[in-house]
């Protein structure tokens, strides 16, 4: 067999079959770390086998050559009192669990001489362990690998419990002892320059590193619990700084009202969803599409999650009395052209944005509201008189991000009548519609989705449209107007996505049904 030529499921099945063994898809096997103990990671990796069962008469092997000898003769040699009993899997299956042997090798070493280190140190010099330094390192790469944009790092009554929220779910990643706890804390405390001493207060820092050769910032949340802290790392990929509109996957109807929107020479334009729908990587997309060096660009965040190249950006700093309203009055004594807010939180700032808008500046923030034309009523309800609704906005994205439907493993879904039925009512097709939903592979592990991507809502104040707000129309008013001028709900370009296979139905109710 060639190692090159051979890498086919298909292929290592039909050999299988004619060789009158088994094949066995190494995916979903946990293999006993007891047989670990028996043989060196050493042997499993040079001879490309993995061992996954023993007991009274065979020991199991799977091999990805049945006919290598060299690697049989070194079962043989731990197992000398064993009966080889032969399995088969691809080159690919067996170099991935490998590399999770490998890991799982890696994490018993470091965690042995975590142990080591702590009978042998002082208290206060437990987080100085290299082991506990290697450790954190491993949980980064891991973490990073499986696209997580979260890690968590949580303690419980016998345990150090790490999660990874990947595409907007929670999945856990390793379990410690909770003796490991004490000073993986203490050292990531070190890592974000915070007081590795102070337990009963929350803490927040950062710090950089360079992981799978690219350059990462970490966010670093700190909560004291009843039974030990929690923590928070948030994983901001650097190069995401640069991200496009074009790369958020808007509708080209979306794109178009949006990119024009925030082209405008002065005004607000928001962006609005929860939080964790992309809001803030949303406003730096647009950053990047309309900053220039005939253009002066100030910012004013909390935190400040991205370094722009040309863009001057302030960091929020309660402690110094440098809230998002005091930087504003400051940053619109600095010339600017264009300011971004992080957030608009509160009546003050609120005001103080129209200002900007109404005299010459473009604004882009973000509020807190489920869709476009609730942000604003919510906007009237914070203070601010219709007139002044009407007079500074532009345009309004309400939006979600959606689990992507895993590519490799994408098949037709069968959905029920009423369902199809309801769906039809409200989106106008041409012919019944086709869903789709990922069954589950080891690239998706096994949830069927891989990656997220936006679903919007783009509302363009319109001259008919800031009238009826000036009036102060009841919402079901801006409504019938908005569609008779072009608005598509975030429902119904939703619902288009998961008919072109980016998305599943389910996944589509579950975010952005209001």
């Amino acid at each position: 067999l060639s190692k090159e030529d051979v890498n086919s499921v298909e292929l290592y099945e039909f050999i299988a079959q004619n060789l009158n063994i088994e094949y066995i898809d190494l995916q979903n096997i946990e293999i006993d770390s007891s047989l670990l103990d028996k043989i060196p990671t050493s042997i499993l990796l040079k001879n490309r086998i993995v061992i996954t069962e023993e007991d009274d008469i065979y020991i199991h092997v799977v091999f990805a050559d049945p006919f290598d000898m060299a690697a049989q003769d070194a079962v043989s040699r731990f197992f000398p009192n064993k009966i080889i009993k032969k399995a088969l899997s691809s080159f690919e299956s067996i170099n991935e669990k490998l590399m999770q042997i490998e890991t799982y090798e890696s994490l018993k070493i470091y965690i042995q001489d975590i142990k080591e280190d702590l009978k042998s140190t002082s208290h206060n010099d437990e987080d100085e362990s290299p082991a506990v330094l290697k450790l954190i390192e491993l949980i980064l790469k891991s973490s990073i690998l499986a696209r997580a944009s979260d890690i968590h790092i949580e303690v419980s009554e016998k345990n150090c419990i790490v999660r990874d929220r990947i595409d907007g779910m929670l999945q856990q990643r390793f379990i410690f002892d909770k003796t490991i706890f004490g000073p993986l804390s203490s050292r990531i405390k070190l890592l974000s320059n915070l007081d590795i001493a102070e337990k009963r207060k929350p803490q927040d820092g950062r710090f950089s590193a360079k992981v799978v050769e690219k350059e990462y910032d970490f966010r670093v949340s700190t909560l004291p619990t009843l039974i030990g802290e929690s923590i928070v790392l948030r994983i901001l990929d650097k190069s995401k700084a640069l991200i496009t509109l074009e790369q958020m996957g808007m509708s080209d109807q979306n794109y178009k009202e949006f990119n024009s929107a925030i082209k405008a020479p002065y005004g607000i334009v928001l962006v609005t969803g929860p939080t964790g729908s992309g809001k803030t990587t949303t406003l730096y997309g647009a950053l990047n599409a309309i900053k220039s060096v005939q253009d002066k660009i100030i910012t004013v965040e909390d935190p400040v999650e991205y370094q722009m190249n040309g863009i001057q950006q302030v960091q929020v700093n309660s402690a110094a009395d440098l809230t998002f309203a005091s930087s504003l009055r400051s940053i619109l004594r600095q010339d600017p052209d264009k300011i971004m807010i992080g957030e608009i939180r509160d009546t003050e700032t609120l005001r103080i944005a129209i200002q900007a808008a109404m005299t010459g500046h473009l604004v882009l923030s973000t509020l807190h509201t489920n869709s476009a034309i609730s942000a604003i009523y919510r906007m009237v309800d914070m203070g601010i008189e219709s007139y002044l609704v009407s007079g500074s906005l532009i345009a309004i994205q309400a939006q979600r991000l959606v689990r992507k439907t895993c590519p490799y493993c994408k098949e037709l879904e069968t959905i029920e009548d009423s369902l199809l039925e309801s769906i039809m009512r409200e989106v106008s097709f041409s012919e019944v519609p086709q869903f789709y939903r990922g069954k589950g592979c080891k690239q998706c592990y096994n949830t069927g989705y891989l990656g997220r991507e936006m679903i919007s809502e783009v509302l363009t104040i319109s001259s008919e449209m800031a009238r009826l707000i000036a009036s102060q129309a009841h919402e079901e008013e801006l409504e019938k107007l908005a569609k008779q001028e072009g608005f598509v709900p975030m429902f119904h370009n939703g619902i288009i996505k998961a008919t072109e296979g980016k998305t599943t139905i389910e996944e589509i109710f579950r975010v952005a049904r209001l």
